[in-house]
């Protein structure tokens, strides 16, 4: 008795198509619908493991880690000068979740930088920027702002080190005027000094010393005097 096999079932050709679409490991350049290019590693049709993303509408560039579709992990972005259109570096640290997130470094332009931590695309934690003024501020940051402990040194060497809040000097702190020879420490309201004391220091080097010494000064009680100061100051709300 002749045997006859069956015919094998064919699969739709749609569905052999879109086995062949997804795309999963290392491919080349994968273009998208408004021309933007990627090159790297592939995972459940998601970018993910090593590659670079060139963004057509402004030229950024960036060469990294990706996971699940999303910058995470260590990459460098960098975008075309508007001068002389070569790439020029603008980020370069850690990701998470296609945001600036732990230690990394931005760059404002040629003379301004901050490195430090970053938290969701905000400077937070702790890290040093350097202004165009020559300025360096050292310290603990919150949302994009000096807040917590911190040391800004002026470009005339002039210096602040103390607490922060929201950008602005706040709570006890010291200010050293090397230029004159002068510390002030006290205590600071919103970039305002509210209660402290003037001392000299360093004048016989200072550049620009005041004319006369400060005098010594005694108070019967300064430790009461300084209480009742600080008692008028406005108390912060828990």
């Amino acid at each position: 008795m002749p045997h006859f096999k069956k015919p094998r079932r064919a699969e739709p050709l749609v569905k052999e198509w879109d086995k062949k679409a997804q795309k999963c490991g290392l491919r080349h350049s994968v273009y998208s619908v408004n021309g933007d290019q990627y090159t790297g590693e592939w995972l459940d049709n998601m970018k993910h493991g090593k590659g670079t993303q060139v963004w057509k509408k402004t030229g950024a560039i960036y060469d990294g880690d990706w996971k699940r579709g999303k910058r995470s992990g260590h990459g460098t972005l960098s975008v075309p000068h508007p001068g002389t259109g070569e790439y020029v570096k603008v980020y370069s640290g850690a990701w998470k979740n296609d945001k600036k997130e732990g230690f990394g470094t931005y760059f404002y332009n040629d003379s301004s930088c901050y490195e430090g931590e970053w938290l969701r695309d905000q400077r937070s934690g702790w890290g040093r920027m350097y202004y165009v003024n020559g300025d360096i501020y050292e310290g603990e940051w919150l949302e994009d702002q000096h807040n917590g402990q911190g040391m800004l040194r002026l470009a005339n060497e002039n210096r602040y080190e103390g607490s922060w809040k929201t950008g602005k000097k706040h709570g006890p702190g010291k200010f050293f005027y090397l230029d004159k020879g002068q510390l002030y420490e006290g205590v600071w309201v919103e970039d305002i000094a509210k209660c402290g004391t003037v001392v000299d220091f360093g004048r016989e080097g200072a550049p620009a010393p005041t004319i006369y010494p400060i005098p010594e000064v005694h108070l019967a009680d300064p430790a009461a005097v300084l209480k009742e100061a600080l008692s008028q100051l406005p108390v912060e709300q828990e």
